[in-house]
């Protein structure tokens, strides 16, 4: 408090108050600017939705997600994109602070639920992925024989799962890379990480683990 008012210290993006690059001071004859104006970050966290609206310059709206649980990724390989809870945050290669908080930044790995994936799996070609041993003759439903024929007929030109996809499957959790920014659009979409990608982050984590 100052003189009965309260003053809140704002967080501005100017360089006049940093020294001179020979380190000699630099005069300010200048008040701060509303245009160099920042704000705190929303360290966005898993749990229920809830989203702030922040209106900012040009009368424009950011949406500053507080908490998300849910978002739409996609299946490159298969063109296919479902909406997915997030299951955990898995990595952060800028900091192991924002995986223990489980903070859902740009380019985090999270792991999601992989049963819309499955499911979609199945219906589309007839194949169910992921299955355990002892588990063959279990979720087989009957369809018509139209249904059969186009199943067929997808499966020819079906792609190969990779294994650790395969493996994912099984554990009922996919491997997913966030590619939206939940603290400016206020959503955690994202992609399931495949090929060299999902290989580069597998080994990633483990060497995080053996540490």
């Amino acid at each position: 408090f100052r003189g009965g008012i309260s003053v809140a210290m704002g967080l501005s993006r100017d360089s006049r108050h940093k020294r001179r690059a020979t380190g000699g001071r630099k005069a300010i004859h200048i008040k701060k600017r509303k245009y160099e104006m920042a704000r705190p970050p929303s360290m966005t966290k898993l749990g229920q939705k809830r989203v702030k609206i922040v209106r900012v310059r040009g009368g424009n709206f950011k949406y500053r997600a507080m908490r998300l649980e849910y978002g739409n990724f996609s299946w490159g390989s298969e063109a296919i994109a479902k909406k997915t809870r997030i299951m955990e945050v898995k990595y952060n290669a800028s900091n192991n602070e924002l995986v223990r908080t489980k903070t859902l930044v740009k380019n985090c790995i999270v792991q999601v639920d992989a049963v819309p994936f499955r499911e979609f799996y199945k219906q589309h070609y007839g194949v169910v992925l992921g299955k355990k041993k002892g588990e063959e003759g279990k979720d087989e439903a009957k369809v018509s024989e139209a249904t059969a024929k186009k199943q067929a007929k997808r499966r020819k030109t079906m792609g190969v799962v990779e294994r650790s996809i395969e493996d994912q499957f099984r554990q009922g959790r996919l491997y997913a890379c966030i590619s939206s920014r939940p603290g400016q659009c206020g959503r955690a979409d994202g992609y399931i990480l495949e090929g060299e990608e999902l290989q580069f982050y597998l080994k990633k984590m483990s060497a995080k683990k053996k540490k």
